[in-house]
């Protein structure tokens, strides 16, 4: 009887054991979602511009999809907002990037469209080919002076922050994988960072 005792001792202590690096290693996969790293605003000639960089690992089940030639759709978007004491800030202007990542098995090479508006097959897009996927991830997480207002949409005594979001699109993408990622957190990549404006105009 006491040698049954000890047995299920053991069992129990080797199963919270197991309980508990499962919740360390769910601890670890919350820790690489997408993340805002950097986000920079400045007032140029050209209208107001935004840099951002975003920490983005591809989940697996991203990655898999990717090597089998499935295109994901990322998604930035930039919204002006003016401060009012009285009410909520008021959404002045907006902008969206749209990026299609795509990997070409037969040449073992990357694609990465860039758009204003969501991009088909026949859409108008900036294009770039890259040799490897960090090359092209790369070019994904990092965004550099892009134009998201014109000057004259701000007033000069107004106070203006920038609401940035990027994400994953997930309704672009083949009608089986839209309905396979509902409640998958592998397919749930977003991340989003507020940031200030500047009052002045940099010399």
């Amino acid at each position: 009887m006491d040698f049954f005792t000890a047995c299920w001792r053991r069992l129990e202590q080797a199963l919270r054991l197991l309980a508990l690096a499962g919740l360390l290693a769910g601890t670890a996969v919350r820790a690489d979602a997408p993340e805002v790293t950097q986000l920079r605003l400045e007032r140029s000639d050209e209208g107001v511009l935004l840099s951002a960089s975003v920490k983005l690992e591809l989940p697996a089940a991203v990655e898999d999809a990717l090597l089998k030639g499935i295109p994901m759709f990322f998604v930035a978007d930039a919204s002006l907002m003016r401060d009012r004491w009285y009410w909520y800030d008021k959404h002045v202007t907006g902008a969206s990037r749209h990026m299609r990542l795509s990997f070409q098995p037969l040449t073992r090479r990357w694609r990465l469209q860039v758009s204003s508006g969501p991009i088909g097959n026949a859409g108008l897009s900036l294009g770039q080919t890259f040799d490897s996927q960090d090359e092209a991830l790369a070019a994904v997480r990092n965004i550099s002076r892009w134009k998201i207002a014109e000057l004259g949409d701000l007033e000069p005594d107004a106070r203006y922050s920038v609401d940035f979001r990027f994400r994953l699109d997930v309704s672009q993408l083949p009608r089986p994988f839209q309905i396979g990622a509902v409640g998958q957190s592998d397919w749930s990549l977003v991340a989003s960072r507020t940031q200030r404006l500047a009052v002045e105009s940099p010399r």
